[in-house]
């Protein structure tokens, strides 16, 4: 069943939003050279809970940790480790709050380039997630559908020549870190046959792609960790949004 959101449930959605991105926006400020992922991950949960909010994602059973970190094969779900971040990773952050009893969820993913010459060619992989999110975000409108959004995102993503991880979605979001509906970023059927989108629904809209092939597989025996089959980068950009009269509202900015 898709939750619809009261509006006061959405205005405190809107206020963890916003604690999430000013957080993500630190931790992404504090990723250089020498630094870990386990440190990241340490001042993530010092700065949500400084904020007065939780870190949404302890609130899954078995995860521990308060964000999921992707460097460079990762795709998604990645458990910070001591790995020491060096010029030329290309880093995701995903990060979720738990706020007053709703969850709210975001990634961002960069490229640290402090001692080497900037790769054009990751920079513009990099580029075509952010474009993707951008114009999903836009197709967000109470009477279109989920297929919109999926179809958009995959024809910027595969019409660059990358590959849509077709094996991980974006979701609903609220009480419940995953809700429905799925958002996949493909389109397999019809779009009339997708989810109506609603006023005063709240989705993740995740843009989920590989520079080479699509194929993913589980990493460290950890249970969580995916990375790419070919052992390419990934890319991940993530933001919640609701659905609203006025059109799309990105809850965590």
């Amino acid at each position: 069943m898709i939750n619809i959101k009261t509006p006061e449930e959405i205005k405190i959605m809107r206020e963890g939003g916003k604690i999430l991105a000013s957080v993500l926006s630190e931790l992404l400020k504090n990723i250089k050279p020498g630094v870990t992922e386990l440190e990241i991950d340490s001042l993530a949960e010092k700065l949500i809970l400084e904020k007065g909010a939780k870190p949404g994602f302890k609130e899954v059973k078995g995860y521990k940790n308060t964000i999921c970190v992707s460097t460079n094969n990762v795709v998604v779900h990645g458990i910070p480790t001591d790995y020491k971040f060096k010029s030329g990773d290309v880093v995701g952050i995903d990060c979720g709050v738990f706020y007053k009893g709703f969850h709210t969820d975001a990634a961002e993913t960069i490229l640290i380039d402090v001692e080497v010459p900037p790769r054009q060619e990751i920079q513009i992989f990099l580029e075509t997630g952010k474009r993707a999110l951008r114009d999903a975000i836009k197709v967000a409108r109470a009477g279109n559908r989920v297929g919109h959004i999926s179809k958009t995102i995959q024809d910027i993503v595969e019409g660059n020549g990358y590959s849509i991880v077709r094996s991980l979605v974006g979701h609903g979001v609220g009480k419940s870190l995953h809700e429905e509906p799925e958002v996949p970023g493909f389109l397999d059927f019809e779009i009339k046959k997708t989810p109506l989108l609603k006023e005063n629904m709240t989705i993740a809209i995740e843009i989920i792609y590989n520079f080479g092939k699509s194929d993913v597989k589980y990493l460290n025996e950890d249970g969580w960790t995916i990375a790419t089959e070919d052992e390419g980068i990934s890319g991940l950009f993530e933001r919640t949004i609701a659905i609203t009269k006025n059109g799309p509202l990105i809850l965590t900015e």
